[in-house]
């Protein structure tokens, strides 16, 4: 069975350790490792040692009345750094009119005194338990950033000044990719990337979108740093795939399409820039090279 590891910590200026130090010594009596923060430790630093120590729980104590704002500041660091797992409790001398407003900001339970010890320990358990069944949303693991846009139009040149002299976009490349039958207009859009779509040909699946749906939205492109293995993950967890391998795209990416019905009608796209590493040797192994 793994061991549960709990930080306990004393945010703000409170003065006073004797029942955070009391909390510390019954949780390791009860089978967990503990670590303690010491005194006067800011939200940033209890954060911090969270992520340092790998722990599962935090353990935040206060009787300086000042939990409304950093019991919250230590919910909201760890969703910045996409630690919302780790699970945190509270205590200390908390008004019960407060204690609802804390757990709307994230913090799972308040123990008020006269809280038994092994009642503290019974809840931790049982909430990662919950939480180790819960399936994990794979864009943690899988997305790093929103890469482009894709705009299907019949044609570049009549739509291109709209987005270039109008709105200021500057072109940052173009391409035209004979085997697809399309032409590629990239665009800079602060940190994302317009990607304009005009067909070569009426047989391409481009000209055959926009006899359907007319110009408009055509894609969203996500990156990934390993499309191998997002590819793997989504069809695992039942997502239907159109390309079941990565590919060569444009500019010498990796690139794999979902189908629409997995994102409510929205064609999607996955992509791995040609400066990461080649598509793993997973199920995967075997894309073109």
């Amino acid at each position: 069975m793994e061991r549960i590891r709990v930080l306990i910590a004393k945010p703000g200026l409170d003065g006073h350790d004797r029942g955070a130090l009391v909390i510390a010594q019954g949780l390791r009596d009860c089978g967990m490792e503990v670590v303690y923060s010491g005194l006067r430790q800011t939200p940033e630093q209890i954060v911090q040692t969270a992520l340092q120590e790998d722990v599962s729980c935090i353990g935040l104590s206060s009787l300086s009345g000042a939990h409304l704002e950093l019991f919250p500041e230590v919910v909201r660091l760890l969703r910045e750094r996409q630690a919302d797992d780790i699970l945190v409790i509270g205590g200390g001398i908390i008004p019960e009119e407060d204690i609802p407003a804390l757990h709307a900001a994230g913090v799972a339970r308040v123990f008020t005194p006269g809280t038994q010890i092994t009642e503290v320990a019974e809840f931790i358990r049982q909430q990662l338990q919950s939480r180790r069944a819960r399936p994990q949303p794979l864009w943690q693991k899988l997305v790093q950033r929103l890469d482009h846009i894709g705009i299907a139009v019949p044609s570049v040149a009549s739509v291109l000044p709209f987005y270039n002299q109008l709105l200021g976009l500057p072109v940052i490349a173009e391409e035209e990719l004979a085997a697809q039958g399309i032409r590629l207009v990239f665009l800079q859009a602060g940190d994302i990337e317009l990607e304009l779509l005009e067909p070569l040909r009426p047989d391409t699946p481009v000209a055959q979108f926009l006899q359907k749906r007319g110009p408009g939205l055509h894609h969203v492109a996500y990156a990934v740093d390993n499309i191998a293995n997002a590819l793997a993950g989504l069809q695992a967890a039942g997502v239907p795939l159109l390309d079941e391998q990565p590919r060569r795209g444009a500019r010498g990416k990796w690139i794999a399409f979902l189908h629409p019905s997995a994102a409510q009608g929205v064609l999607t796209e996955l992509v791995q820039h040609p400066d990461e590493p080649s598509p793993g040797t997973g199920r995967l192994e075997g894309a073109p090279q």
